[in-house]
């Protein structure tokens, strides 16, 4: 349990709820909000009491409440206040900011509870884009600004994953209705990160479409076979972490020589690293879209 963090400092409120550093201390000093440790050097340091009750007061502010009306409440108030507003409103913000605090406590029952209050409301689908994306853009913010660790993005990506899966398995009696085009779903060698990549197949295959699931880290050798069992193929890969910079055009070039064939079958890259490709660099038959949705729509 050493791993989990309870003090914090005025950076990471900012990272964490999204409020400048200098409005917070202006809550602080004008409204009495929170109250902070200070360390023998006079810098401010927060518990998780102080986070979430910012993330609440974020989230009540964010919902057209005046600041000067939250101080006037009590943190009971305000917590029957985020739960009253998130009955009524789709309450993504409130979601995203309770999967934050069981991530940072490794709490796997305030996970699965938040869940299921969403599931109850909405559907999977919804989720993963209104909820489990932006979280992970928010994951990768505060990943790169050391206010958490690798073991919390592994244990709320693994949470989230087992989540997908379980929607993929209920897929997996029912036969494609379409038949004639073949997804291919894959990560280059090296590429662990298949969130995004299981999600595109639980979408494709709730379309009707006929998918073949590869996974993780699959050699280039291994996908030469495919273009001879199906006519239309399309490939499907996730870039976040791999190829490296420098090695990109490379494997594209390379994917292009022994699979795609300048056309003969098409190949789909998505995730961050295509921020660094030119479409105009991409050979024959290779597309890179932006976002999961941007792929879907072009199918």
């Amino acid at each position: 349990m050493n791993n989990i963090k309870t003090n914090f400092s005025i950076k990471d409120l900012e990272n964490l709820s999204g409020v400048k550093a200098h409005t917070i201390r202006i809550w602080e000093k004008r409204y009495m909000l929170l109250e902070p440790n200070r360390s023998d050097t006079n810098i401010r340091n927060y518990n998780l009491e102080s986070l979430q009750k910012l993330l609440n007061i974020t989230y009540l502010n964010n919902n057209g409440i005046k600041i000067s009306k939250i101080a006037r409440l009590n943190e009971q108030d305000i917590t029957e206040k985020v739960k009253e507003i998130a009955l009524l409103e789709k309450s993504e913000d409130d979601a995203i900011n309770a999967l934050k605090i069981s991530m940072l406590n490794f709490d796997q029952v305030l996970f699965n509870n938040t869940y299921n209050k969403q599931i109850e409301k909405r559907s999977f689908k919804d989720i993963f884009h209104s909820i489990f994306l932006p979280l992970f853009n928010d994951i990768g913010l505060l990943w790169q600004t050391n206010t958490i660790i690798p073991a919390h993005e592994n244990f709320i990506s693994t949470l989230i994953k087992q989540k997908v899966l379980i929607n993929i398995e209920r897929l997996a009696n029912s036969a494609p209705e379409n038949e004639t085009k073949t997804f291919v779903l894959f990560l280059p060698e090296n590429e662990i990160h298949d969130i995004g990549l299981l999600f595109v197949n639980y979408e494709l295959r709730s379309r009707g479409y006929k998918t073949i699931y590869l996974g993780e880290s699959v050699p280039l050798d291994n996908l030469s076979s495919f273009k001879t069992l199906f006519k239309d193929i399309t490939f499907i890969t996730y870039f976040t972490v791999k190829p490296d910079n420098k090695d990109m055009y490379s494997y594209i070039s390379n994917f292009n020589k022994k699979i795609t064939n300048n056309g003969v079958a098409n190949l789909c890259i998505l995730g961050y690293k295509t921020n660094t490709i030119s479409e105009e660099k991409l050979p024959k038959g290779t597309y890179k879209f932006n976002s999961i949705e941007n792929l879907l729509n072009s199918i």
